[in-house]
């Protein structure tokens, strides 16, 4: 029961510029939790070269910077400048940053000992064209560390079922897309068809604790494409959405908290 010490949480209470509270709000919870499993992987030391590829506000970039120190060189690449500016204000300032697609690197042939890619590979209109890019710009032995995550766990098939209830079927596809890349076969064909040797495909369980549901709802909605089609709507229909999903989270509950158990999956593989 909502109390007179409750916070309202509304649709519009997490509005603002999606980049910033992609920062705000995902990272310190799943971008986070993923960028942690990716670097336990790829085991960085002091001195190497590494490049992320989509970065986004740069969480595995700035942390990767930590560990190869000031003897390394760390470079993030993103499509979108919107994030790149907001992992401009809040990285080290020796960082170099490339407004890019993965499908076509501005950086030179075999300048890097590492590549990372956290929860961004699915999003890439041509995976295999990005894996040749990721392989060329990869010094001779050097290794990719790629994180994934799926399949769809029921916190967000529940989400997707009801966005496709009341906004529509298409909107519902994004968040099943952020799952679509998980399959042991085909990440491994996709750095075999690259030229990539020694290919591992693994799969960690991750337990995320996040803020209670109407939190999460509509902080996630506004750090993703989803705020867009969902502000189109009317009130009615988004109060429908808020309730439908928050009311099938509960079963999730840990606490206030909702909780999310997801599989991360790293791929990795040598030039």
């Amino acid at each position: 029961m909502k109390t007179d010490s409750t916070p309202e949480v509304s649709f519009s209470h997490y509005g603002g510029k999606p980049a910033e509270n992609y920062e705000r709000y995902f990272v310190p919870t799943i971008g986070t939790a993923w960028a942690t499993a990716l670097l336990e992987v790829a085991g960085l030391s002091s001195g190497e070269r590494v490049l992320d590829v989509a970065c986004g506000t740069g969480i595995v970039t700035r942390r990767a910077s930590e560990l190869v120190g000031p003897e390394g060189l760390v470079a993030g690449l993103d499509v979108n400048p919107a994030m790149l500016a907001v992992a401009r204000s809040v990285s080290p300032t020796s960082i170099e940053w490339h407004e890019s697609s993965a499908e076509s690197i501005p950086c030179q042939d075999a300048s890097f000992d590492v590549v990372t890619c956290s929860l961004g590979l699915q999003f890439v209109p041509d995976r295999s064209a990005a894996m040749r890019e990721i392989h060329r710009v990869l010094a001779p032995g050097g290794r990719v560390v790629i994180a994934t995550v799926g399949p769809t766990p029921p916190v967000f098939e529940i989400l997707a079922q009801a966005l496709a209830r009341h906004v529509k079927p298409e909107v519902a596809a994004f968040v099943r897309h952020v799952f679509s890349l998980h399959e042991h076969q085909e990440l491994r064909d996709l750095a075999e068809g690259a030229d990539l040797r020694s290919v591992s495909v693994e799969f960690k369980p991750l337990r995320v604790m996040l803020p209670p549901p109407r939190e999460f709802l509509w902080q996630y909605v506004h750090s993703t494409p989803l705020a867009g089609p969902i502000g189109e709507i009317g009130d009615d229909e988004r109060a429908a959405l808020e309730r439908d999903v928050t009311t099938a989270w509960h079963t999730y509950l840990d606490g206030d908290a909702l909780r999310f158990d997801g599989n991360a999956v790293l791929t990795t593989a040598r030039r």
